[in-house]
């Protein structure tokens, strides 16, 4: 397993539409598992293939929180700096070449953000429950109807399968002050 550099704005292969996945191989299963250890690492709750530079339709998802309860845990994974953080419960999920469509014409707000935008947030409205088709690791097809906030996330992440990145779901005024931000953070760091 590997941890992968997350493509960020302004970024050109982030706006490119994933392909299907036809194969389903240890390759795919090493890409996943490279998924799951860069959102992790970065941290994250969601992560789009191409936002690792591999524009196939794959997405993983882990909505867990840190555990409170856990003991913390020293980590030096992070670039060679250390830091203390408490290990998280996980409940990792994986979407390949997934398909949704809104079950409700309810809409619901969240404060999104993303690793490829990082350290930027902002409200984004979508359908509240969606209906979900997506294939596992094996190629087995599932189906379920999903809300709250894994509807939010499945959708965040299955934009990025279209070339699309939340701040475009923004007015053209505050995507253009969330980029001016990043631009002033990336200039302080």
């Amino acid at each position: 397993m590997a941890i992968r550099e997350i493509l960020e704005v302004p970024d050109p292969r982030l706006k490119q539409v994933s392909k299907p996945v036809e194969v389903f191989d240890d390759a795919l299963r090493t890409l996943v598992a490279d998924m799951f250890d860069t959102m992790y690492d970065a941290p994250g709750i969601g992560l789009a293939a191409i936002q690792v530079g591999v524009p196939l339709r794959v997405l993983v998802i882990d909505l867990q929180p840190e555990d409170p309860d856990a003991e913390p845990q020293e980590c030096t994974a992070h670039g060679g700096h250390s830091h203390t953080h408490r290990p998280t419960r996980k409940e990792p999920r994986v979407f390949i070449n997934p398909v949704l469509t809104p079950v409700t014409e309810e809409q619901s707000v969240y404060s999104e953000g993303c690793l490829s935008v990082p350290d930027i947030y902002a409200d984004v409205t979508r359908p509240a429950r969606i209906h979900a088709r997506w294939q596992d690791l094996d190629g087995t097809m599932h189906e379920a109807e999903l809300d709250d906030l894994m509807a939010t996330c499945l959708q965040h992440e299955m934009d990025h399968l279209e070339g699309i990145l939340f701040i475009d779901h923004l007015s053209r005024l505050k995507r253009a002050m969330v980029l001016k931000k990043l631009e002033k953070i990336r200039r302080a760091a």
